[in-house]
C-alpha cells in the first residue's frame, strides 16, 4: 500500500515581524511543492529518503531518532514529531520531494508537516479533514519550534490567499493575484528566533520609535489588503517597496538581501521585499511582463525560483 501526499509552499506578503505584536498580516500558498509519498517498507527498518535534497537516514520513530546515511539533517524533526505521534512504528519508506530551498523562509517545514501528516493519516486510514490537519500540523511546528505562527500550516493546508487580522481572525481572499512573482534567495539563511530576539530587542531600547514603524507596517497592511481585493498590481508592488524599508529599519535587512532586492527593481518588478524573518533567506518580487529579467537580474549572483500563488492546498491519495 502507498499513501501520497502534497502540500504548497508559502510566503509572506505582508506583515513580518509585526504580526509577533498582533498586526495583520498576508501570505499566500505558492505553485511550488513539498510530496510526501509514505509505503510499507521491505525491510525491518523504517527508511527517509529524499533526492532532492541528496538525503537518507534510518528513524527510529519511537524514540525520535535517526541515523544519517547521507545528506543533512535540515527538516528531519519535523517528520519524526508527526511519525512519534501518529505513526505505529511499523517499517515504512518515505520519499520526499520539495520543489522550494530548505530554510529560505518560504515555509519549507509547514509544507512537509502538512504532507507527511496527511500521507501517514491516509497510510493508517485515520480521517481527517483540512481544520483538523491544519490544527495538527500547528502543534507539530510549535512542539519542534517551540512557538509558531498557525499562518504557515494554514496556508500550507488550505491554499490561497490568507489575511491574519489584528484579532487573529483568518480571511481567505476570493482572488488571488493576478501576476507572476520571481522569488530570489542566497545560500546564506537566516534564523527566525533570531530574527524576532533582535527586532524585540530593538523595540525594547526604542519603544516608541520601533512600536511606531511595527503600528505602520500593521496600518500598510490593511491598505494592501484592498489592493489585492481591487486588483491594483501597481499600488501592491508600491506597497510592498514600502515594507520592505520598515524591515530595513528593523534590522533584518542583509547586504545580500538588498542587492537582489534593488536587482528585481532595476530589472521593472513594481515592488520587492524581504520575506520571511530576514537575516538571510529570500526576498520576492512583483513581476508583470519582466519575469524573465528579473530573474536574469537576481541569477548574477544568486537563487532564483519563477512562481505564482496557487489557489490549490493539501492533496492525498491512497494506492492499493
Amino acid at each position: 500500500m502507498k499513501a501520497i501526499a502534497s502540500a504548497p509552499a508559502k510566503t509572506i506578503l505582508f506583515g513580518e515581524h509585526s504580526v509577533v505584536y498582533n498586526e495583520p498580516a498576508i501570505a499566500g500558498a505558492l505553485d511550488k511543492r513539498a510530496t510526501v509519498k509514505i509505503e510499507t517498507a521491505k525491510s525491518d527498518e523504517t527508511i527517509l529518503k529524499s533526492y532532492d535534497l541528496d538525503f537518507e537516514a534510518i528513524l527510529d520513530t519511537k524514540h525520535k531518532n535517526y541515523k544519517l546515511i547521507r545528506g543533512t539533517p535540515g527538516i528531519i524533526r519535523y517528520i519524526l514529531e508527526v511519525f512519534n505521534r501518529v505513526h505505529d512504528h511499523s517499517s515504512i519508506e518515505m520519499t520526499l520531494s520539495i520543489e522550494t530551498p530548505i530554510g529560505s523562509g518560504l515555509g519549507s517545514s509547514a509544507a512537509v508537516t502538512v504532507a507527511t501528516l496527511a500521507a501517514i493519516y491516509r497510510y493508517h486510514n485515520i480521517r481527517f479533514n483540512k481544520k483538523s490537519l491544519a490544527h495538527d500540523a500547528h502543534q507539530i511546528e510549535e512542539a519542534v519550534q517551540g512557538i509558531a505562527s498557525p499562518l504557515d500550516t494554514m496556508v500550507c493546508t488550505y491554499g490561497g490567499l490568507v489575511y491574519l487580522s489584528r484579532k487573529k481572525k483568518v480571511e481567505h481572499f476570493k482572488t488571488n493575484i493576478k501576476a507572476p512573482f520571481v522569488i530570489g534567495y542566497t545560500n546564506k539563511y537566516g534564523n527566525t528566533g533570531k530574527m524576532v530576539k533582535d527586532v524585540r530587542n530593538l523595540k525594547n531600547r526604542n519603544p516608541k520609535i520601533a512600536g511606531s514603524i511595527i503600528s505602520s507596517m500593521g496600518n500598510l497592511t490593511n491598505y494592501a489588503k484592498q489592493a489585492i481585493l481591487a486588483g491594483d498590481i501597481k499600488q501592491i508592488g508600491e506597497l510592498m517597496n514600502i515594507n520592505h524599508g520598515f524591515l530595513d529599519s528593523l534590522g533584518v535587512n542583509t547586504p545580500e538581501l538588498s542587492r537582489m532586492v534593488y536587482a528585481a527593481r532595476s530589472a521593472g518588478a513594481y515592488g520587492s521585499k524581504i520575506t520571511g524573518a530576514g537575516g538571510g533567506g529570500s526576498i520576492i518580487a512583483l513581476a508583470p511582463g519582466c519575469v524573465n529579467d528579473v530573474a536574469e537580474a537576481i541569477s548574477k549572483e544568486d537563487n532564483v525560483l519563477k512562481t505564482n500563488f496557487s489557489s490549490k492546498g493539501v492533496s492525498s491519495r491512497v494506492y492499493y
